[in-house]
């Protein structure tokens, strides 16, 4: 692997923009490689086997592309096609978003209470709860699915009246109400984050694993020497599988700055 080589990143659509904003933020002078699976979008409803597929697809579109790292940017890619990439790409580093938020939350000693809120798929597989309990047992995980936040954030329902009703339907239940950290189990979620605050009206941590994660990138890229060390020549390249304004619209205003998608059906 070249350390000029761009770092992948990929996700059902725009959460996984939170993680691709946050590792050119920590990461300036790298190059990125995004692809946002939006005709396949929610991922949080599809099958395993359908949610594997799909990634699989992207990561050999993304070493195509040259890659030097891939970082699934999505929860639910994380939870169940992880290992399997691994084992198809053995020779090519890749991250997920679940590990570094685990490591996180189960720094230092004592009993505390870890909420985890994220789509169906990723609830259903119970991989927080079982990683947090293997390394602290006395942690009490209360996980909850939230199916409704994350196409209502590619719909661009942000900190307004709908996303506030929405997310007090979820987060005033009573799994919720007594947790001393709150995990954003989907990369759709850090687009919320001020209004989950407002919302919850308690001093709790809020954990967004968008940082967390890239920092978790950063320091292995820098062990295997593939940090670049010098501003990228390339501009980042931001694909879709199915392009449409209202996705460019939503993507370009929370990523900052204006972004050329460029439609890529890799099936």
């Amino acid at each position: 692997m070249q350390a000029n080589a761009p770092i992948g990143v990929f996700d059902s659509g725009i959460g996984g923009l939170t993680v691709a904003r946050a590792l050119l933020d920590l990461l300036p002078e790298e190059r990125l490689v995004y692809y946002g699976d939006t005709a396949h979008l929610p991922y949080g409803d599809k099958s395993e086997a359908a949610i594997r597929s799909y990634a699989h697809g992207i990561v050999a579109f993304l070493r195509e592309q040259g890659c030097k790292a891939v970082v699934i940017a999505c929860n639910t890619a994380s939870a169940v096609a992880y290992d399997s990439l691994k084992s198809e790409f053995p020779d090519l580093p890749i991250y997920n978003v679940i590990d570094p938020v685990v490591e996180y939350v189960t720094l230092g000693d004592g009993e505390k209470a870890v909420g985890v809120i994220g789509t169906r798929t990723t609830i259903k597989s119970d991989i927080y709860r079982r990683k947090i309990k293997e390394i602290r047992r006395l942690i009490k995980v209360n996980s909850m699915a939230t199916p409704l936040l994350a196409p209502m954030v590619e719909e661009g329902f942000l900190n307004n009246a709908v996303s506030e009703e929405v997310l007090k339907e979820y987060l005033w239940r009573k799994p919720m109400l007594k947790v001393d950290q709150l995990i954003l189990g989907c990369t759709h979620y850090p687009l919320l984050i001020d209004q989950i605050r407002k919302v919850i009206s308690r001093d709790i941590e809020i954990v967004d694993s968008a940082h967390v994660v890239a920092k978790k990138v950063a320091v292995h890229l820098e062990s295997e020497n593939l940090l670049n060390q010098k501003k990228a020549s390339l501009k980042s390249a931001f694909f879709l599988s199915d392009y449409t304004p209202v996705f460019e619209a939503n993507a370009n205003r929370f990523f900052g700055e204006k972004v050329t998608w460029i439609e890529r059906n890799i099936w």
